[in-house]
């Protein structure tokens, strides 16, 4: 038997491997130790054989009620992700499965690796409509790229998408990549609309460097990038800070910010109904786009989600908020599970890229219904 995480995105820490029916595992906490919860490694086995994977710090994880109902995701190729039997108890979250071939990946949810990352830039920068632009260097220096979609028209208005703060959220990226292919579909109607009367400026992975770590939630020193939106420094948070004077260079007339969950088994948007500014356009427009979404998308629903902000108490180093107060623009949190969604379940793959992609087609609907009233 054998166990690595030595790869993009790993993580895992191995306290015993001798017996398959109690094989002992820690999550890695991201750099500060302030949170965990993603995981991701590559076992290897006896085909024919069922293993027990115990993580033994699951107890003590960020968010203890993402374990409720939860199911691991396996692949033996790496592209295809189904669940695997996953129970959480008495602290310990034991993954069990009966091994079809040598070797196998089993994660949090389904990575999107920093070399698909890189794919994608480079297959969208073909288009004629893209172009890519660097903004700067992250703390273990890598790239912060921008995708700017469109071009250029200072009478359109400006669609800004940012994804991946919190690098463990796979799913946000699977939605922009999805996003991304429909907004470049030369034969999609929608997506021809869209850039009649918009510039689009995406950025698919606002954290790199938490993502080939294999954190949950933190950059290369341990900082939440969605606390840091009021005040971002180039110590700290450096890939913030290079997208706020972006956008101060651009404007904004609709922000759109993709998540995940790890609690909540559905697909909702938090908005930015607390910012001191929100007003009855803003409110308007917010209806407009919810109800765009719920057509576009059965996956997508408004019952369940987190609670409103009362006015004027949004907490402004949040992307969201500060976007929507610093350009009085409509402002969305886009959240998926982790789980799967309880409104249409999927026991064999849950909530999925596949779905992450759809969700991300989904938006452009949502857009395109609120675009010729965007802007003051």
């Amino acid at each position: 038997m054998r166990i690595t995480d030595n790869f993009d995105g790993g993580n895992i820490e191995v306290i015993s491997i001798e017996n398959k029916d109690n094989i002992e595992l820690n999550i890695r906490p991201d750099e500060g130790g302030e949170f965990y919860q993603w995981f991701n490694f590559r076992f290897q086995g006896q085909v024919g054989s069922e293993y027990s994977f115990n993580i033994l710090n699951a107890g003590t994880s960020s968010y203890i009620k993402g374990w409720e109902g939860y199911d691991a995701v396996a692949s033996y190729d790496r592209d295809n992700w189904f669940r695997v039997p996953t129970e959480f108890k008495d602290g310990k979250l034991t993954i069990k499965l009966e091994l079809q071939c040598d070797a196998i990946q089993i994660a949090y949810f389904a990575p999107y690796s920093y070399e698909r990352h890189l794919d994608l830039l480079s297959s969208v920068q073909l288009h004629p409509e893209v172009s890519l632009e660097h903004l700067g260097l992250t703390l273990d220096g890598r790239d912060m790229t921008l995708v700017k979609v469109g071009d250029g028209d200072a009478s359109k208005k400006n669609i800004w998408i940012t994804a991946r703060q919190h690098p463990g959220e796979t799913m946000a990226e699977w939605t922009v990549e999805g996003l991304l292919h429909r907004l470049l579909d030369q034969n999609c109607p929608t997506s021809k609309s869209l850039l009649d009367k918009a510039n689009f400026y995406i950025v698919p992975n606002m954290n790199p460097d938490g993502s080939v770590r294999g954190h949950l939630r933190t950059n290369a020193v341990g900082v939440n990038l969605n606390r840091e939106w009021q005040s971002p420094s180039l110590e700290k948070s450096p890939e913030v800070y290079y997208v706020t004077e972006k956008m101060k260079q651009t404007g904004v007339d609709l922000f759109y910010d993709v998540h995940g969950d790890e609690g909540l088994p559905y697909v909702f948007l938090a908005g930015a109904e607390g910012v001191p500014n929100y007003s009855e356009r803003l409110a308007n427009l917010q209806a407009d786009f919810v109800s765009a979404l719920q057509m576009a998308s059965a996956d997508f629903q408004t019952e369940f989600g987190y609670d409103k902000d009362e006015p004027g108490q949004a907490n402004l180093t949040v992307a969201s908020n500060w976007v929507a107060h610093t350009f009085d623009c409509l402002s969305n949190t886009l959240e998926m599970p982790f789980k799967d969604n309880d409104n249409l379940p999927d026991p064999f793959m849950g909530w999925s890229p596949e779905r992450s992609v759809y969700i991300g087609e989904a938006s452009l609907l949502a857009m395109l219904a609120v675009v010729n009233k965007l802007g003051k």
